[in-house]
């Protein structure tokens, strides 16, 4: 542990309580400006991950983050957003923390130090060679992070390793290794700051690409969201709005008759279609919106 960047002492803090309110924010701003750069480095094994994901989601795969600590907490935090965003079911993207559900909101730090916690904890979900697993961990050496990768790849399902730290041990055990070294926090050893934001961002990027890759967006329009109260509805009616050029009621209106599902309600206005017939483009298109309105192959597929 010693030797990791993320546990060293950052120079730049080495007065942090000495300073001021406005000293400190400034600082934990400067060091923050250089984890986009730290992630951008990344970027063609993010990418890579991406396309390893929606290969095994088109065959009927799951996409699991597994981690401790933050790392799990974030896992668990972009896995429930994706229902709601993307229309997906809930055991599509599946976040797994050590110590279970409860250490999301209170902290189980002896749960990382268990390896075949990691591995039942898998099993538990079911793993299947179709599956893919994202191993989160900052340090990069997390047992529990360890043992649930190794559990997948002798499963036979897809494995990525997501780290904080240059040559991290969990690289080892994963298909596609992406590394971020984002060196000392501000706070020695909080990881839950520049490490955090660096998993943040790249969940995000995961997350997000593969569902576009997917079709679960028409143009930067978030087209399969579930509008489930009335600011969703609202951004809804925007949506059909915007792509459309139809007024709000018109909007309204195809959304209610396609029963709130807002992509169904844009193939509907766009090709001036029944519901039955909207459904019947999207069920030919493989649920590619653009491809249901005209035709072709879906950009990237």
């Amino acid at each position: 542990m010693a030797k990791l960047a993320t546990e060293q002492t950052n120079a730049q803090s080495d007065t942090l309580d000495q300073m001021n309110a406005l000293e400190i924010v400034m600082l934990m701003n400067r060091e923050d400006r250089t984890v986009a750069e730290s992630v951008e480095a990344a970027l063609p094994r993010i990418a890579e991950a991406v396309d390893r994901i929606v290969e095994r989601l088109r065959r009927g795969g799951r996409l699991l983050y597994i981690g401790a600590g933050t790392s799990g907490r974030l896992g668990v935090l972009d896995a429930s957003e994706c229902p709601p965003t993307f229309g997906i079911e809930s055991d599509v993207v599946v976040g797994l923390v050590a110590g279970g559900m409860d250490a999301v909101v209170e902290a189980r730090e002896g749960a990382e130090d268990d390896a075949d916690a990691g591995a039942y904890d898998l099993r538990k979900q079911g793993l299947s060679a179709d599956d893919i697993v994202v191993g989160l961990s900052a340090s990069g050496r997390t047992p529990y992070v360890a043992g649930a990768l190794t559990c997948a790849k002798d499963a036979g399902a897809g494995t990525i390793a997501l780290s904080c730290n240059s040559d991290a041990e969990i690289s080892k055990l994963a298909d596609v290794a992406i590394e971020v070294p984002t060196g000392p926090e501000v706070l020695m050893g909080s990881t839950r700051l520049k490490a955090g934001t660096a998993q943040k961002m790249i969940l995000n990027m995961l997350s997000t690409a593969v569902m576009v890759r997917l079709g679960k967006a028409y143009g930067n329009l978030m087209i399969d969201v579930k509008p489930t109260n009335v600011k969703l509805v609202d951004r809804a009616c925007r949506m059909l709005m915007n792509a459309t050029g139809v007024d709000h009621e018109t909007a309204e209106t195809a959304l209610q008759a396609a029963g709130r599902r807002a992509k169904v309600a844009l193939v509907m206005l766009k090709t001036e279609s029944t519901v039955e017939e909207a459904e019947r483009r999207l069920e030919a298109a493989n649920g590619f919106a653009r491809l249901a309105i005209e035709g072709g192959e879906p950009h990237g597929a």
